[in-house]
């Protein structure tokens, strides 16, 4: 079965102290949910038309499993808390089997 992925692109992120806060709760609920993170807003090296901007990837073993961390009550708690002054282009994808 392919895994599922959520991934996040930040292109602004003018109140770090809101997405610090939006962070302590969705990293407890991404792990309750059975998330892995495998990036988190460490370097980007980026090519042809990339921008360095912030990346989270977060694994699933299933993309069923990922869109129910999405949709879960305590992920939902956490992006209440996502701050205005955060924009995010966020996908949930399915890898390759």
């Amino acid at each position: 079965m392919a895994k599922g992925y959520w991934v996040s692109v930040y292109p602004a992120t003018s109140d770090l102290e809101g997405l610090a806060v939006y962070d302590g709760l969705a990293g407890p609920a991404v792990r309750a949910a059975g998330g892995r993170v495998l990036s988190r807003g460490g370097r980007v090296v980026a090519r042809e038309a990339g921008l360095t901007q912030r990346v989270v990837l977060v694994e699933f073993d299933s993309l069923d499993q990922a869109v129910a961390a999405y949709e879960s009550e305590a992920y939902q708690k956490a992006l209440a808390a996502f701050p205005e002054g955060v924009e995010r282009d966020f996908r949930i994808t399915e890898g390759v089997d």
